[in-house]
């Protein structure tokens, strides 16, 4: 394990062991920490140079060096610098910087692209947004709420009086063989017959939803993609042409991407819209038809800057339906 030494206790420490020229060469970023092996300091207090005693008593009496136990992205190294900190004295062991966090609404810096990779710069996307808890429950709650809603309530079966038929006797009461039947209206046990407990004519199985879960849930599903590193934010999502290949030879470039979805601003550009008609694997989308489901049927999410900036007011508008 490293103990990283913040940039003013190291200062310190440099101005009272006489580093003159060792560790002033090296650049520090913001407040970025040194590393140094725990058992290369207890090596530096045995030094014959400085003396135990003299580094015991600076570090007890004086300084008591702040060490957090942190990663840094400016590490020294042996051989950085010709009067450098002693090479024995210092980790071989590579640092690793710690993964993100996902969870803590902090804003996510992304870069921006299009279909050519050209580098568009960067822009950030809102942390309140982008970067939220993940829960499943939520998703699933959103999840069912929207798929009973888009039923269309288009079923029906026919109750005893909507069904055609006569109400003569089919056959006589005995002596065929057969089951007895006085009417010849199809009964519930025979095929086109009708049903004892039929649907109701308007049956609505749309299911309830509060505002705030229905939002939350868009928000997770935009969140966990970008967390997989599958959110990509293009300049625009202008294509050549209308060329089916266009699309084709992009889709080729990802990895891991079994399904795409593109989702433009206002509207769908028409060359998008005719490129992507014949491909089964990549859906396009206007902002406004942004949803949960369509989210987590697709591997990869491609929105266009202005989608990206009508999607996030969408979500800070309250929701009137």
């Amino acid at each position: 394990m490293a103990l990283s030494i913040s940039r003013s206790a190291f200062r310190s420490l440099n101005t009272a062991f006489g580093f003159s020229n060792g560790l002033n060469g090296h650049r520090v970023v913001g407040q970025s920490v040194f590393c140094v092996e725990s058992s290369a300091f207890r090596k530096l207090c045995k030094n014959e140079i400085f003396g135990k005693k003299r580094v015991k008593d600076y570090v007890n009496g004086i300084l008591l060096i702040n060490f957090y136990l942190v990663f840094s992205s400016s590490v020294l190294t042996p051989g950085s610098g010709e009067d450098a900190f002693p090479s024995d004295l210092l980790s071989r062991k590579r640092v690793i910087t710690p993964e993100r966090t996902v969870g803590l609404c902090q804003d996510l810096v992304i870069p921006v692209t299009n279909f050519s990779n050209e580098d568009k710069g960067l822009m950030v996307l809102a942390g309140h947004f982008f970067d939220v808890p993940i829960r499943k429950d939520i998703v699933h709650r959103a999840v069912r709420w929207q798929l009973a809603k888009r039923q269309q309530e288009t079923h029906s079966t026919k109750t005893i009086s909507e069904v055609s038929g006569t109400g003569r006797k089919p056959w006589r009461q005995k002596g065929t063989g057969r089951a007895r039947h006085g009417t010849l209206q199809q009964g519930p046990q025979f095929r086109g017959g009708w049903f004892y407990y039929a649907w109701s004519k308007a049956t609505n199985h749309a299911i309830k939803l509060n505002k705030q879960v229905r939002l939350l849930g868009l928000k997770i599903a935009l969140s966990a993609h970008a967390a997989e590193g599958k959110l990509m934010v293009f300049e625009d999502l202008e294509v050549p042409s209308h060329k089916t290949k266009n699309i084709v030879n992009y889709f080729k470039q990802l990895e891991d991407t079994k399904k795409l979805l593109l989702v433009d601003g206002d509207t769908i550009n028409e060359k998008l819209r005719l490129a992507t008609q014949n491909i089964h694997y990549v859906n396009v989308l206007p902002s406004i038809g942004l949803n949960v489901y369509s989210i987590l049927l697709h591997d990869t999410l491609v929105m266009s800057c202005d989608a990206v900036n009508r999607i996030v007011e969408r979500m800070r508008t309250p929701i009137n339906r």
